[in-house]
């Protein structure tokens, strides 16, 4: 009987001290730090099992080999659902950290910034040559857009608000501008509600290209106001906006940096030296502080503006002033030469 207790007890014992060997190897392994050097962009694919994961892990340095490091990923991820995935793994990381991110799902964020001022062509290929996009717009994108949103081609320019995105690895690029086409949705419908109620224009996507034209005139917030009243003055006296930008938008890829007299003379629906009133469409994803402007325009006297060589601009009330103002502007210009 003696015997048999101290058998008993020295039985005891020994399983005690396994359990408490492989605890502290299980402690030691999740504390164990991942083998990488750098921030690493790393893909759980659809489907796979946790023998192959912990063997792609190894394969790929990410984690090191152990054969108890190994017998504790088993044991842990098969008790978990694994998400496949885009992960961002950093160097700092153990491996419990790791497990976990897979476990949660917390896949990587990526980011992509369309700014004020930008049109849909230079969208596009943003979201062509960022990472990780899944590429549905191939061949003619801007009329997969417009039917895709039921928007007009001519007023797509003003359909998207500028601001930076984040998305996960495999977002498709319709994803991204349907985010970007809800929140300019959003904004401007809040802007032309509460916009001043004598604006010489009657529809938001009037209000929308106004905006877009400020935005490429001045990229200087107390600017913004004074350059819509300016527009808006000449709306009431029915005189033609004479905007350069919008002969720029409308020359397209013939524009090389430098406008001349003879491009103010073609005629096309955006050259507003040519017709009168606004052009057909935005000539560019305005902000929402070009909104506003357009909105609710300053009060004032000017008709026109030049820019003053020193990064803003001068505002005339007639056109001699204003020939005085282009003339200081030329002055200066030569003078930094």
């Amino acid at each position: 009987m003696i015997i048999i207790k101290n058998i008993f007890f020295i039985f005891t014992v020994i399983i005690c001290i396994v359990i408490t060997f492989v605890y502290w190897q299980v402690k030691h392994i999740a504390n164990t730090p991942l083998t990488l050097q750098v921030k690493t962009i790393y893909t759980i694919p659809v489907g796979i099992n946790c023998i192959k994961l912990i063997k792609q892990l190894e394969t790929k340095h990410i984690i090191p080999h152990n054969i108890w490091f190994y017998q504790f990923l088993k044991l842990k991820l098969q008790w978990s659902k694994i998400k496949a995935g885009t992960y961002c793994l950093n160097s700092s990381m153990n491996i419990n950290q790791l497990l976990n991110l897979f476990i949660n799902g917390q896949e990587a964020q990526f980011s992509i910034r369309f700014v004020n001022g930008s049109c849909l062509k230079e969208w596009l290929k943003e979201l062509r040559f960022a990472p990780y996009i899944k590429h549905t717009l191939t061949n003619d994108p801007l009329s997969t857009i417009s039917l895709m949103f039921k928007i007009n081609e001519n007023q797509l320019e003003g359909a998207f608000y500028p601001d930076t995105y984040f998305y996960t690895a495999n977002t498709s690029d319709i994803v991204l501008l349907k985010h970007a086409h809800i929140r300019m949705k959003k904004i401007s419908d809040t802007i032309w509600h509460n916009r001043m109620k004598t604006l010489p224009y009657t529809k938001k996507e009037d209000m929308i290209t106004i905006a877009s034209i400020i935005e490429k005139e001045t990229s200087i917030n107390k600017e913004r106001r004074i350059v819509s009243s300016v527009f808006v003055n000449r709306l009431y006296a029915g005189m033609k906006l004479q905007a350069d930008s919008t002969v720029i938008y409308g020359m397209g890829n013939n524009y090389n940096g430098f406008l001349t007299h003879k491009d103010l003379q073609k005629t096309n629906n955006y050259n507003t030296y040519k017709i009168r009133g606004l052009p057909i469409g935005p000539i560019a994803m305005p902000s929402k502080e070009s909104l506003e402007a357009a909105a609710h325009p300053e009060t004032t006297n000017y008709f026109y503006f030049v820019a003053n060589g020193k990064g803003g601009h001068t505002f005339s009330k007639n056109l001699t002033d204003h020939k005085k103002a282009i003339h200081l502007y030329q002055l200066v210009i030569k003078k930094n030469k």
